[in-house]
């Protein structure tokens, strides 16, 4: 299995824990997005819309967006499922993902604040406003549905889910863009106790082989 990756992708992130949590080894591949190495021809050929991560499998099958990423992982190894077979906690465990990656991490991809800074021309300050602006709306909400329905360690309960795999990295993101954490108290501890746990600092940017500060 090969995983095209970027260290500080959030989204490459969320393939990275599933992977470690599932025990599952891969051919890693750098895609610095930086530097534009996503807009090759050759990557291009990977990811029509030129981004990361791209899943190869061992027979060739291509995948490119994380959650059918992280859903097709728990088809081939089904033990230690990350979306639970329970109706209500299964549809649960999507809201949560679903809000991270659909309401709050567009908005603040790579492409996007490209876009703002380098067509539509906004200052480096304005655009780290918009970027805490969206943060905080989602998080808010975020941190009522964990308070409401969520319990345990986890998101929900004793064991890790996908709403694990994508809380993470976009709290992980929010940190390292110097957000205020302190308004979602049950977000940041979700956040804590995966930090701490094995498979977890397994998939982080820093484990990384092209991580660079």
């Amino acid at each position: 299995m090969q995983l095209y990756s970027f260290f500080n992708s959030s989204t490459s992130y969320r393939v990275r824990i599933a992977l470690a949590l599932k025990g599952q080894e891969v051919e890693y591949h750098g895609v610095n997005l930086r530097a534009g190495e996503q807009r090759l021809a050759q990557h291009l050929e990977l990811s029509r819309i030129g981004g990361v991560p791209v899943f190869v499998d061992d027979n060739g099958v291509a995948l490119t967006q994380s959650l059918a990423i992280i859903d097709y992982l728990d088809a081939l190894y089904p033990q230690a499922p990350l979306v639970p077979t329970e109706p209500l906690l299964r549809a649960r465990v999507l809201e949560v993902a679903q809000l991270i990656a659909c309401d709050i991490h567009p908005l603040n991809n790579v492409r996007v604040l490209g876009y703002l800074q380098r067509v539509l021309e906004v200052g480096l300050e304005e655009k780290d406003r918009w970027y805490a602006h969206w943060v905080a709306e989602g998080l808010s909400a975020l941190e009522v549905l964990l308070q409401r329905h969520g319990s345990g360690p986890y998101c929900f309960g004793e064991q890790p889910t996908l709403a694990d795999c994508c809380l993470v990295p976009q709290v992980a993101n929010a940190e390292r863009m110097g957000c205020d954490l302190r308004a979602y108290p049950r977000v940041v501890a979700v956040y804590d106790h995966c930090q701490a746990q094995p498979a977890f600092q397994r998939a982080a940017p820093s484990q990384q082989p092209d991580f660079t500060q």
